[in-house]
């Protein structure tokens, strides 16, 4: 295949649209070396300065995602998968659903079937681009599955499953959707993620919204006979959280970036302009795809896809592999499909920070792509 170059009017103005670590805004990287949060960089976690910082994010992301009353905003080290070792540990007391969409969910409902005090999990399986809908199971205490799958592009709502008991407790992996599709936080009672999606920072770290039901549960099973390595106890992270630290040292670049994302987020108007952001450019890649006769979204049904994770799905006279080399080698990088889904796919994301006239721009680009690439 001989280098095809796309006119440099067709490039949008920043090429990175992974769906892992995500594009940073130039202004978060600048507080890392700027203002006063500059100054932090090489100092104790333990100490007011660093403190503070931990509770002005706490205290954005209560205002950004509307808490109720009692929920509490808990951070710790490591990322998603230390939370589903940790939730494993700490919160599912005998049995739990999982809704599993994705990657994702699923590598959850392995964590579980794999604890030996646990009983086995009920799992519902979708097929990779279909959503597999929570329902009520009174042989369970708790309830789990990916706000967003990442890896397939399926949304599933925030919703506690109708009939469940105020005893059993709603665990959501907010995964790519959080701070960009919006959601009622009383609807679950730990919403948790990592920041290097739509809060455009590093990972090392993850948050989680827990609800007074959630935070009693973790005290009594703290409280039992289980066995809970400290770095994986959430009892540790609350009592950590409660005093604006980690166990741990945190990355303290990863906090500064969010901290500065936050403030971003509400000053442009929080979760309604975020979700409308993101909603407008998904819809411009899903209405691209429905028009061009060689690619389809790979979430059929509308409600399901994502507005933040957008997969498209090639005919067989479209290499999509090839395709995401032409791009890479014109600067658009990390549109790969996820590892081991082994479809003929793009995977572009939509977040928050990527500005939409890119994205209108990245449809462009394709077009150009194909052509060529059918063209050879």
């Amino acid at each position: 295949m001989h280098q095809i170059t796309i006119p440099s009017h067709l490039l949008p103005s920043d090429g990175r649209f992974g769906s892992g670590p995500s594009m940073v805004r130039s202004a978060q990287l600048e507080a890392l070396t700027s203002g006063p949060a500059a100054g932090l960089m090489g100092t104790s976690h333990r100490k007011a300065p660093v403190k503070d910082l931990v509770g002005s994010i706490k205290n954005g992301l209560t205002d950004l995602f509307a808490l109720p009353d009692g929920y509490q905003v808990v951070l710790g080290n490591g990322g998603a998968s230390a939370m589903w070792d940790a939730l494993t540990l700490s919160v599912i007391e005998r049995r739990s659903f999982h809704a599993v969409s994705g990657v994702f969910g699923k590598k959850f409902a392995k964590a579980v079937a794999g604890a030996p005090f646990l009983e086995q999990p009920v799992v519902v399986q979708a097929t990779p681009g279909e959503r597999a809908t929570p329902v009520a199971d009174q042989s369970v205490d708790a309830y789990a599955w990916a706000h967003n799958e990442t890896s397939t592009g399926v949304l599933t709502p925030v919703l506690r499953p109708a009939g469940a008991s105020e005893q059993q407790l709603v665990l959501v992996d907010g995964t790519s959707a959080a701070a960009g599709a919006q959601f009622d936080a009383s609807q679950a009672d730990i919403y948790y993620f990592s920041p290097q999606k739509n809060f455009g920072a590093d990972a090392g770290i993850w948050f989680a919204l827990m609800s007074p039901a959630a935070l009693a549960r973790v005290e009594r099973i703290a409280a039992s006979a289980r066995w809970i390595p400290e770095f994986l106890s959430l009892k540790t992270a609350v009592a950590n959280s409660v005093k604006n630290q980690t166990l741990n040292t945190p990355a303290l670049a990863t906090l500064v970036m969010v901290e500065n994302q936050i403030s971003w987020l509400i000053e442009n108007g929080g979760m309604v302009w975020a979700d409308e952001r993101c909603a407008q450019s998904s819809k411009t890649l899903y209405d691209w795809a429905e028009s061009c006769p060689v690619v389809r979204p790979f979430v059929a049904e509308t409600e399901a896809r994502s507005p933040v994770v957008v997969c498209l799905e090639f005919d067989q006279a479209v290499s999509a592999p090839q395709l995401a080399q032409v791009l890479r080698d014109n600067g658009i990088v990390d549109v790969e499909p996820y590892r081991g889904i082994g479809a003929n796919q793009l995977r572009v994301a939509t977040f928050v920070s990527r500005e939409p006239a890119d994205v209108q721009k990245l449809t462009g680009c394709l077009d150009y792509a194909i052509d060529a690439l059918i063209g050879q």
